[in-house]
């Protein structure tokens, strides 16, 4: 449900930039990630087996990382989001381990008013960065925003069309 403290598309401008707060990655995340997702690739949960890889430890999976960021983001800024529309360009830069936390920078690259101002696209760059200020993973990605839209003034409901809103004039 939406709040007086969300904001519309167009309280938005480029350049603003709102950072997350923090969330720590656990190996109870990663082995849950595992389950709903299908991926047990033993970089991600053997032990035994990730001692023999470059990183020498467990890697929390890059799509895990990614669903976390989008989680951290939401209330940063709390907007009148109604769909997560793209993902326009994605990199994958740094491994994630179990006890990294992660925080995710959201900087407004762009906005696009549709729907006769209903509706607005923002344009995004998402940093995730880690503990030690390193971007770890960042893209672009694309939101459908809720607008406050132009309020017609129509002397019947039949002038409108679908999606106004109808005021009748008395």
């Amino acid at each position: 449900m939406f709040t007086s403290s969300h904001l519309y598309y167009s309280d938005l401008k480029p350049g603003d930039t709102w950072t997350s707060p923090g969330r720590t990655i656990t190996q109870a995340d990663i082995v849950n990630f595992a389950g709903v997702s299908g991926d047990f690739n033993p970089i991600h949960i053997d032990h035994q087996f990730a001692a023999t890889t470059p990183f020498r430890k467990p890697v929390a999976h890059g799509l895990l990382v990614l669903s976390v960021a989008s989680g951290l983001g939401l209330n940063h800024p709390p907007l009148r989001t109604l769909a997560f529309v793209a993902i326009k360009e994605w990199h994958f830069l740094e491994p994630v381990f179990i006890g990294d936390t992660i925080r995710v920078r959201c900087t407004v690259m762009g906005i696009e008013e549709k729907s006769r101002g209903r509706r607005g696209h923002i344009t995004w760059k998402r940093e995730i960065i880690n503990q030690e200020e390193k971007v770890v993973q960042w893209g672009t990605t694309l939101l459908l925003v809720e607008g406050r839209g132009t309020m017609k003034t129509y002397s019947s409901p039949e002038e409108s069309l679908p999606g106004d809103k109808v005021i009748q004039e008395s």
